[in-house]
């Protein structure tokens, strides 16, 4: 029996990736093909790229795309590590003009809600039960939060004010990077920022997500944190394979 098939577009920062995703298995179905966001990254030429994708596979199916903004009703509020012309767009109707479809095959949601959605339903049964918070460490931090399986959509806990920075400008993933920091003092800034969303949050899991999670062994056993961290499953194909679900369960925010 043919797996069944849907279709994610994950929308970064630095890239735009979209590929065929196995609903069934949870899994990327053919290789991704990935650009470079463009920049400046406006409204207009990242849906452009996001065509180009869908185009280069000839999918006439539902598509999931996942924006780094947050999003409600398909309109765009915020405007994280893209274009500040993003705010207040109308991003389906733009996304439906550009990929020459309907608004309602088409189905947007913030990045890291989509990789969540991946993990609570493909993930560990531990997930899907009680408070689950998973974080995506990549150019900022983006989080999705679930209660017994059931995302409450478009939080910002990346944005969480801690020691008078924003959390994500002193432990995304990006600021490893550009600060050249070791795992060791990486990890004592993601415990601070952890223990900061423990104290307002108290979750009983948390899903460590974005391109990192493909080194959590260098990382993880070293938070000091009260809550288990475990790395996500899906790993940096989280984003495609959320939106490919949300497209197909017909999710709407």
């Amino acid at each position: 029996m043919a797996a069944t098939q849907g279709f994610g577009i994950d929308v970064g920062g630095s890239g735009i990736k979209g590929c065929l995703v196995d609903l069934d298995a949870g899994q990327l179905a053919t290789d991704r093909i990935r650009l470079a966001t463009p920049q400046p990254s406006t409204p207009e030429a990242v849906a452009d790229a996001a065509a180009e994708i869908v185009a280069k596979f000839g999918w006439t199916g539902p598509i999931g795309i996942t924006l780094p903004l947050v999003i409600k009703e398909g309109v765009a509020h915020t405007a994280a590590n893209v274009d500040k012309s993003w705010i207040g767009t109308d991003a389906r109707s733009l996304f439906a003009d550009r990929l020459g479809r309907e608004p309602a095959e088409l189905t947007l949601l913030n990045d890291a809600d989509a990789a969540g959605i991946a993990e609570i339903q493909y993930g560990p049964e531990r997930a899907r039960k009680g408070v689950t918070a998973l974080l995506t460490f990549g150019t900022g931090i983006g989080s999705a939060l679930f209660h017994d399986g059931v995302l409450l959509p478009n939080t910002e806990f990346g944005h969480l004010e801690v020691e008078g920075h924003d959390a994500e400008t002193r432990a995304a993933a990006s600021v490893k990077d550009e600060e050249d920091l070791t795992w060791e003092n990486w990890s004592k800034r993601v415990s601070t920022y952890l223990r900061a969303l423990e104290s307002v949050l108290w979750p009983d899991l948390i899903i460590a997500g974005g391109g990192v999670s493909k080194k959590a062994e260098k990382w993880l056993p070293l938070l000091d944190v009260r809550t288990d961290v475990i790395a996500a499953s899906r790993q940096n194909a989280a984003g495609i394979i959320g939106a490919a679900v949300a497209a197909s369960s017909k999710i709407r925010h």
